[in-house]
């Protein structure tokens, strides 16, 4: 049959590769390279992750309205989203608060409806993240800062544990906020609590319908680029033990 033959021969069997792969790109999954440091250690400088879109729900194309919904973001969750004033431009950060919470951050300590998130030294299994962490990772925008500059703490975030760094000197004394996050917002946090642009500053609060996933795993990591090919890993520079670690 000739529509049969169409999609399995030629131009046919391109045009729906390209489909198949629009298909789970809108719907399914998608691939995200980390720019910055504001979710270190959790998340580093150039991973590359996949986000899983099916999660919450799935969307008419190219709309923030939903076909149909599964679910709502959980604290604790990292999550990418589209930037409120920008939409263009996509953040990843992690889920603290949810519609109704009140939210106040004090001397480095997070407080959710006035309870305060365990922060404890890290244990000798909890330097997974940490351990991939190089001075050059907190020396961009004009900063040259190092790791000692930094401590590594994890928080609990309601039984979800995930690390944080704290810069040193930085956090004793300061009190920010509280917020009420309002109905169909989030409030979203970087790991990197003192190098974060988030919901405590311009970003403010996230609409929920502004979430375009849930980040699952790092496919590849490097910690430089090619000089002529920006957006391609140096091979030389590849971290083969981020392969397939999942974000927490």
């Amino acid at each position: 049959m000739w529509n049969r033959r169409f999609w399995t021969h030629g131009a046919g069997s391109y045009a729906l590769a390209i489909l198949i792969a629009l298909t789970i790109r809108w719907a399914f999954m998608e691939a995200y390279v980390i720019p910055s440091g504001s979710m270190l250690p959790s998340l580093l400088i150039r991973d590359h992750i996949f986000v899983n879109k099916l999660v919450y729900g799935i969307r008419f194309p190219f709309s923030e309205k939903w076909l149909a919904e599964f679910g709502k973001p959980k604290r604790g969750e990292v999550i990418v989203f589209k930037v409120p004033t920008e939409k263009s431009t996509f953040y990843i950060k992690r889920v603290v608060g949810i519609p109704g919470d009140k939210i106040l951050y004090e001397d480095g300590k997070l407080f959710i409806n006035d309870e305060p998130m365990p922060l404890r030294d890290p244990g000798p299994k909890d330097n997974y993240n940490y351990s991939f962490l190089r001075d050059s990772d907190f020396q961009k925008g004009g900063m040259f800062l190092t790791i000692e500059d930094f401590e590594h703490k994890i928080e609990d975030l309601f039984g979800v544990e995930h690390d944080v760094l704290l810069q040193k000197g930085e956090y004793l004394g300061v009190t920010q906020g509280p917020w009420v996050v309002p109905e169909n917002q989030l409030f979203v946090m970087g790991d990197n609590r003192n190098r974060s642009k988030d919901s405590r500053y311009e970003l403010s609060y996230v609409p929920e319908d502004y979430v375009l996933g849930r980040a699952m795993f790092v496919w590849l990591s490097c910690e430089e680029t090619l000089p002529v090919v920006s957006f391609l890993c140096n091979p030389l520079t590849i971290r083969w033990k981020r392969f397939f670690h999942q974000v927490k």
